[in-house]
């Protein structure tokens, strides 16, 4: 049973519009999609509206999540910006972590990893043993990523989580065609994590179920 909570449309900088990822999608098996293009506190108001909609409309094939992923938002903001977007329908909340190919925010792991209106911390780069402990706290995964450059740091981000007692979740973080990931490539970035059977059942399995299962069909 595939779940992705992490992928972008035309309503951010993807390629695909919602109704073609969700097929796509559906064509590679997944049970689950969550569509979380890349908002602030200018566009907020709008995608997420417009996600909701494309959730209601793409959901004659499988389950669709509406979601955002916050994104270089001032970390003072994050959970501020996360109960909004949750306010106006987004049932997954990722933000856009600190990973080492992008110049994100100091402190954006931190203050999404102590936010208990956050679901995933994606791509956390260079994750400390601290904020992955806040994360296992506030009940926030951290992401196991498909996306190149975002992955560099797996290794890293599945050990830390080990150590703090943080869940994992194995998402495609979706641009364009090709980048979803049917069951056999997410095994296989899970495993190149490092991640053991046990871990590997949680990530692609258990911990992204749990997050969606009060939509699942």
């Amino acid at each position: 049973m595939r779940i992705d909570l992490h992928t972008h449309t035309i309503f951010s900088d993807g390629d695909l519009t919602p109704s073609e990822l969700v097929c796509r999608a559906m064509e590679l098996g997944h049970a689950a999609i969550a569509i979380t293009d890349h908002v602030d506190a200018t566009n907020i108001d709008i995608v997420v509206p417009a996600l909701v909609k494309a959730a209601e409309l793409s959901g004659d094939y499988i389950t669709v999540v509406p979601g955002v992923e916050l994104t270089y938002v001032p970390p003072a903001r994050i959970d501020a910006m996360a109960k909004r977007a949750k306010a106006l329908g987004a049932e997954i909340v990722v933000v856009h972590g600190e990973t080492v190919v992008e110049p994100v925010p100091a402190k954006t792991n931190l203050k999404a990893a102590m936010s208990p209106n956050v679901d995933i911390l994606a791509h956390p780069g260079l994750i400390t043993y601290e904020e992955a402990k806040f994360a296992a706290g506030n009940n926030v995964a951290l992401e196991i990523t498909g996306r190149a450059g975002h992955c560099l740091t797996n290794g890293h981000v599945a050990s830390v989580a080990r150590m703090a007692g943080a869940k994992l979740v194995v998402n495609s973080d979706a641009h364009t065609v090709g980048n979803l990931m049917d069951e056999r490539m997410a095994m296989t970035v899970a495993m190149g994590a490092g991640l053991s059977e046990e871990e590997i059942r949680k990530a692609l399995n258990d911990t992204p179920y749990d997050l969606v299962k009060h939509l699942m069909r």
